[in-house]
């Protein structure tokens, strides 16, 4: 018996959600964000002398949706008035599984838990550790 190496047709590559998926996960993603992390972690926005934050929003990056805090810097020195920070991301794996990572202070992704539902994941963000906001 040969055996050779042959392309397997992009194994390993994931399908994307579809369109009503992807809008099903980021209402629920969006209601966590209103009813929960800006509640906790943005009541009031208060100016400082450093970056402080202003925003707390999710957006879409390919199969990815990253929950971001927006700071802003009032300091004349700043090179940038406002920026963003990821702090956690779902990654779309299959029909309701998703991986769940936080952004390290390093600038990487750090998973912390791989193929768990939106529920889990959302829960996973809500109750903090790791995966909290940097406000």
């Amino acid at each position: 018996m040969v055996k050779v190496w042959a392309y397997a047709g992009g194994l390993g590559k994931h399908k994307p959600p579809s369109k009503g998926e992807k809008a099903a996960i980021t209402a629920a993603c969006e209601k966590l964000i209103a009813d929960v992390l800006k509640p906790l972690y943005l009541q009031k926005i208060v100016p400082t002398e450093y970056n402080y934050p202003v925003d707390i929003f999710g957006k879409w990056l390919g199969n990815k949706y990253r929950f971001i805090v927006r700071f802003r810097s009032d300091n004349p020195a700043s090179t940038v008035s406002e920026f963003d920070a990821p702090f956690a991301r779902i990654d779309w794996v299959t029909h309701e599984r998703f991986d769940l990572s936080y952004h390290r202070h390093t600038g990487e992704w750090w998973r912390l838990f791989e193929f768990i539902s939106l529920a889990e994941a959302l829960d996973h963000i809500e109750q903090g550790g790791p995966l909290r906001p940097p406000c």
